[in-house]
């Protein structure tokens, strides 16, 4: 699959957050007032549910925002394309799960499929789904990180953009999962920041499973 970014820059970007919009913030930190330079904008800010830290960050920086909640709907798959259709109003080249806490469907994907970023805190394809943290400790791992990766119809399988690694000590006890997973995060952030500014700045190409960064073929 080609890059579908288009040859205009900055990128328009769509973030979706479901909490404190953390890692929403490092982006809008990472962009400033030079969406030229990082290579991409951030157009709009959806959200799962209203009266979230994410949706005041986004209206504090003059960020149109909408809501899109599942018990507004008759069915999971009327949600799915309520959402598709909120998100594709702002016309996005790429969109990013920010702490998206919910899973997209059918309708959603087929808009959206290979330009969808997500981040999970564990190096897939080891430990997917909503326990990356505490399962890889469960397991005795002596490191573990997190993972920027495109979103498909399964839960954290999609094709790898990064990883960052972090390193478990022997303090990482499951009783102190929190500790961990906040050096996670601050990884996480910056490498999410990374990831999407390559992708927006030098264009992608999925080929399988394997992600190509910069302009390959072109």
């Amino acid at each position: 699959m080609a890059s579908p970014l288009s040859s205009a820059a900055p990128a328009r970007v769509v973030v979706l957050v479901s909490g404190s919009g953390t890692n929403l913030q490092a982006l809008l930190d990472a962009i400033g007032d030079d969406p030229d330079g990082y290579g991409a904008r951030i157009v709009a800010v959806g959200a799962d549910r209203d009266g979230i830290a994410g949706l005041e960050r986004a209206e504090r920086a003059g960020l149109p925002t909408f809501v899109c909640r599942v018990k507004d709907h008759a069915s999971r798959e009327e949600w799915d394309a309520a959402l598709a259709e909120a998100t594709a109003e702002h016309r996005p080249d790429l969109v990013v799960s920010a702490g998206f806490m919910k899973i997209v469907g059918k309708e959603f994907l087929a808009r959206f499929g290979g330009r969808f970023v997500n981040t999970h805190p564990a190096l897939l394809p080891s430990f997917p789904g909503a326990h990356g943290v505490r399962d890889a400790l469960a397991h005795g791992v002596k490191v573990t990180g997190c993972t920027v990766h495109f979103v498909d119809d399964g839960v954290d399988t999609g094709p790898i953009i990064a990883q960052g690694v972090v390193e478990v000590t022997e303090e990482d006890t499951p009783e102190g999962e929190a500790a961990l997973h906040e050096r996670i995060k601050e990884v996480e952030r910056k490498l999410l920041v990374e990831a999407v500014g390559r992708l927006a700045r030098d264009g992608y190409r999925i080929e399988g499973r394997k992600v190509h960064l910069g302009h390959v073929g072109e």
